[in-house]
C-alpha cells in the first residue's frame, strides 16, 4: 500500500488565545515549511449560535492546516494535512513550538498521524 497524503492531529488542553492570533501561528508555520498558502480565514464564535471559540484554516495547495477551539473548555484541536512531498510533521512541530513559547503550561494530550489517499 502507498499513500499520497499524511494527516497529523494535535489535541491540547489549557489553551488560551484568540482566533486571529492562532491564524497567524498557522500561517507562519505554513510559510516556514515552504508550502504554498492558497487562502486563510478565521471565524470567531461568541457563544450565541456556537460555543465560544474559533475555527481557523489555512488552505494550502497540498490540502489544509486548521485549528478549532472551545474557549470555555480551554481545548484546542490542530490538524495538518498535506499531500505529495510536503511533511505535515514539520508544520505540526512549528505550530507546537509557537504555542508553547506563548503558553508553556499548555498540555499536548494526543498527537496522531494517519496516511491518507491510501491505494
Amino acid at each position: 500500500m502507498s499513500a499520497k497524503g499524511r494527516h497529523v492531529t494535535l489535541d491540547y488542553t489549557g489553551f488560551t488565545g484568540e482566533g486571529q492570533w492562532m491564524l497567524a501561528v498557522l500561517q507562519n508555520a505554513v510559510e516556514r515549511s515552504n508550502v504554498r498558502e492558497v487562502h486563510a480565514h478565521v471565524s470567531e464564535f461568541d457563544g450565541t449560535e456556537s460555543p465560544p471559540g474559533f475555527a481557523a484554516v489555512v488552505l494550502i495547495d497540498e490540502s489544509h492546516v486548521s485549528a478549532h477551539c472551545y474557549a470555555d473548555d480551554g481545548i484546542l484541536a490542530v490538524d495538518c494535512f498535506t499531500c505529495g512531498d510536503a511533511d505535515p510533521n514539520v508544520i505540526a512541530d512549528d505550530i507546537h513550538q509557537q504555542l508553547l513559547a506563548v503558553n508553556p503550561t499548555l498540555c499536548l494530550v494526543q498527537r496522531t498521524e494517519l496516511e491518507r489517499f491510501v491505494t
